[in-house]
């Protein structure tokens, strides 16, 4: 079982549209996946077609009383489960800091799901928490979705550093270029000159097909599987695959 958290520190990058059509690509691909939308926004669950509502909660979850199979809703696609968000995710750090090693909480959780499924996407709320930190413990690949601007990349930065200070070298860091208008000189500049790095060699760009996902509450390829999203997005999930 391979565990993938599409993160950043800020919002806004299009960290859910990667979670939702990368997760619907890789069950489409024949295997087995799950998303867990952790953020209580619920924009992934509601993308799937499902309720954002978890019985119990957080506290229901994290203590153990009721097993994350107990949540898992099928989606209205096939092959792909989803553990939804709740509005309770907000307090999560709450729960976590009263445990003695919040950091493998959520691995702890993931175990028993290995037998279920191949892959489990992690869509992760932004910011820098205590649940952040339990959300890197439980990854084996941090996926950061970065706009071609400066300060996204100063972000990524930041996120690069505390991986290192905290030690996390078992978990892989892997960026791409989200939200890319060619348009803009400054986004030409940063796509087209890249060197090795942890950067993905795809780039997804600003589209319209992707601002209707909320609108269809679909996936790209379900409602425009020839647009230049929709190829972008295919493509990422074979690189994502290789790195897998």
């Amino acid at each position: 079982m391979k565990v993938i958290a599409l993160y950043n520190i800020k919002g806004g990058v299009g960290k859910t549209a990667a979670a939702v059509n990368l997760a619907y690509l890789c069950a489409g691909s024949g295997r087995p996946t799950l998303l867990w939308d952790l953020d209580p926004q619920g924009a992934a669950s509601y993308c799937l077609r499902v309720d954002a509502k978890v019985k119990g909660g957080r506290k229901a979850l994290l203590s153990g009383k009721h097993p994350l199979t107990r949540a898992i809703v099928p989606s209205a696609f096939a092959g792909l489960d989803v553990l939804p968000a709740d509005f309770s995710y907000r307090n999560m750090d709450l729960a976590l800091s009263d445990e003695k090693r919040p950091e493998r909480r959520f691995r702890k959780l993931l175990e028993p799901l290995e037998r279920d499924y191949d892959t489990i996407f992690l869509d992760c709320p932004p910011g820098l928490t205590l649940s952040s930190e339990s959300m890197f413990g439980a990854a084996d690949l941090l996926l950061v979705p970065v706009i071609p601007a400066t300060l996204s990349l100063r972000t990524l930065a930041l996120i690069d550093d505390f991986l290192k200070r905290e030690e996390l070298t078992t978990l892989r860091l892997r960026a791409f270029y989200s939200m890319v208008d060619r348009r803009k000189a400054l986004h030409r500049q940063l796509t087209d000159v890249r060197t090795d790095g942890p950067f993905l060699f795809t780039t997804v760009p600003y589209a319209s097909d992707v601002e209707q996902m909320a609108e269809r509450r679909a996936p790209v390829a379900e409602y425009a599987p020839r647009s230049p999203a929709a190829r972008a997005f295919g493509q990422l999930w074979s690189e994502l695959a290789e790195v897998l």
